[in-house]
């Protein structure tokens, strides 16, 4: 079906006349202008899929001149998927703790340990899940989380200490920091993950619970590359 496209604006541009069309059906922008042709540039460029090509732009155009308005709709992804991109992602997972408990390890074997005061043996624990992290780690992987403690730190925030270990040993890196710090520098209050610095999964829970199997929540967003 053909597009029903809108004129937006156009800039003047070295080669060309770089313009922005709306669909005014899906509310998707079209951009075009010139064709980056340039190996060395196109070289440098991140994430382009085959079938791409990269256009040079104005800043001003699509600053000033692109449709500001839009209504977010969060994509929501399932159990599968989710799991899925802890093998997909090229350098980098983060993840940011802030919950004082999870229901979800309250249930386990490991958490009446440490309740009753055993020491807890981590050995031998979620064999699957460790032999796919140190996989992933031996291919130049980085799995990092920074957890959010109160002080004192709550029953739950010290079995994940403790549970750190097992984390520590896959090659896990976690940091721990103080609450009033966090609210200090503004973190956000809930946990997400953060895939190559531009995927960001936000887990939705519910009375420390995960919604049904969707343990992301499941918006998925891009920002901005860090790297």
């Amino acid at each position: 079906m053909t597009r029903r496209l809108r004129f937006t604006s156009t800039g003047i541009g070295a080669g060309g006349h770089p313009s922005i069309h709306e669909d005014l059906d899906t509310g998707e922008v079209i951009v075009h202008g010139p064709v980056l042709t340039d190996p060395d540039d196109i070289a440098q460029l991140r994430h382009l899929s085959e079938g791409e090509v990269p256009v040079v732009v104005p800043r001003e155009l699509l600053v000033d001149l692109a449709p500001k308005e839009v209504t977010h709709v969060p994509d929501t992804i399932g159990l599968e998927e989710f799991d899925g991109l802890f093998t997909r992602f090229e350098h980098t997972a983060w993840r940011l703790e802030t919950r004082r408990r999870y229901a979800a390890d309250e249930i386990t074997d490991t958490y009446a340990e440490f309740l009753a005061g055993r020491p807890v043996s981590w050995e031998g624990r979620d064999a699957e899940w460790c032999a796919e992290r140190r996989e992933q780690v031996a291919l130049g992987k980085r799995f990092e989380r920074v957890r959010i403690a109160d002080n004192p730190p709550t029953a739950g925030q010290l079995h994940l200490l403790d549970n750190a270990r097992r984390n520590s040993a896959v090659g896990e890196t976690i940091l721990n920091l103080r609450r009033s710090d966090a609210e200090r520098v503004g973190l956000p209050d809930e946990d997400f993950w953060i895939f190559d610095d531009r995927q960001v999964i936000v887990e939705n829970w519910h009375a420390e619970l995960w919604i049904g199997d969707e343990p992301s929540g499941s918006t998925r967003t891009c920002v901005p590359g860090r790297r």
